[in-house]
């Protein structure tokens, strides 16, 4: 079974060294009042990406469980560059952009197959205690899971 599609999320793959990629369409129920896919499917898609990710490095719901941890949306920024159309067929590009004691920030392109950029994301995810809700430090094998698609930043 390819990642993503336990989740009727489409099919996945990973290409490159450091980027995960999953294939995603723009469904009616994705059309808002104005003819084009609503914001609502934009933040839907990205945490789509970011799950179908996790599930593809060993980190599903289950493995969460057994952590007793997991992560959680704590910010959401999103470019909106174009819309996106019923019937486009859309592929989602995710990376870890940096990585910090209890939580990472994780970016996100929604491209369309034409190469068109439609958005660009920002997510902010905390790693937390599911008994508690409260942050825990990401353990090293967490970590590890995801690091060929951290993008470690350069400085000047």
């Amino acid at each position: 079974m390819r990642a993503g599609t336990a989740f009727g999320l489409g099919s996945a793959a990973v290409s490159e060294p450091d980027t995960f990629r999953l294939d995603l369409s723009v469904a009616d129920e994705d059309i808002d009042v104005l003819g084009h896919a609503s914001n609502i499917a934009f933040v839907r898609w990205i945490q789509d990406v970011a799950i179908a990710h996790s599930a593809s490095v060993g980190l599903g719901l289950e493995a969460y469980h057994r952590l007793g941890a997991v992560f959680v949306v704590v910010r959401h920024e999103i470019d909106y560059l174009r819309p996106a159309l019923r019937g486009d067929a859309l592929e989602a590009r995710t990376w870890i952009s940096s990585v910090m004691a209890a939580k990472c920030h994780r970016a996100t392109e929604l491209v369309r197959k034409d190469g068109q950029l439609l958005a660009r994301g920002l997510t902010t995810w905390g790693f937390i205690e599911m008994a508690s809700g409260r942050p825990r430090r990401i353990p090293d094998d967490v970590r590890a899971a995801f690091d060929r698609f951290i993008h470690h930043e350069v400085t000047a």
